[in-house]
């Protein structure tokens, strides 16, 4: 989770913080909502009053993710720069501490397929907005000339995404480097030659 924006709500923001701790650290099915309301400094009842379940807790979370996302990969495409330059603080804001965090953990596998099972929906969702943004940026740098691309806007994002869930594998200094590549040959590949 992003500290750009405060949660406006600090118990649900203390919710999801210890959440994401004990999911780390012990794994999905192993964390209880005992575990997460201790955690957050708050009672059981105090607890499912914000969310009826672990389940509802880990939905909260992906939500959370992709929105913080969004918003960093649009401040980071926004930057003026060499294409290079922008796809790699754009794809080093789509990392995240959350992608170091579940890289990291020894239950990341675990969270991964229990979010994608519980939350595919806001996965999908996530993800379509994630191309969206690639694409308008894609899209804006060849009107105005900046950029050369050997298909649509649309497939390159898409190649672009698929490549980046390809490099999500430990450690996260390694995946880190990765992005830095794929950046390095997706810029390199769409910057327009003057002539």
């Amino acid at each position: 989770m992003s500290d750009a924006q405060p949660d406006p709500d600090p118990k649900r923001a203390a919710i999801l913080a210890a959440a994401i701790r004990g999911f780390a650290a012990y794994g999905f099915r192993r964390t209880s909502m005992e575990d997460i309301s201790r955690g957050a400094g708050m009672s059981r009842p105090a607890l499912y009053l914000h969310f009826d379940n672990k389940e509802a807790i880990l939905r909260a979370l992906v939500a959370e993710y992709y929105a913080d996302v969004a918003r960093d990969v649009a401040a980071a495409l926004a930057q003026p720069g060499a294409p290079e330059a922008v796809l790699t603080r754009a794809f080093a804001a789509q990392a995240g501490e959350m992608a170091e965090l579940l890289i990291a953990s020894p239950h990341g596998e675990e969270l991964l397929s229990t979010s994608h099972a519980l939350s595919a929906d806001l996965s999908a969702e996530g993800e379509a907005r994630l191309a969206r943004l690639y694409a308008g940026w894609l899209a804006r740098g060849v009107t105005s000339g900046a950029l050369r691309l050997a298909a649509p806007p649309e497939m390159v994002a898409d190649a672009m995404l698929a490549a980046l869930k390809g490099a999500k594998v430990p450690p996260f200094s390694a995946y880190s480097a990765r992005l830095k590549v794929l950046a390095q040959m997706f810029g390199r590949g769409m910057t327009a030659t003057r002539g």
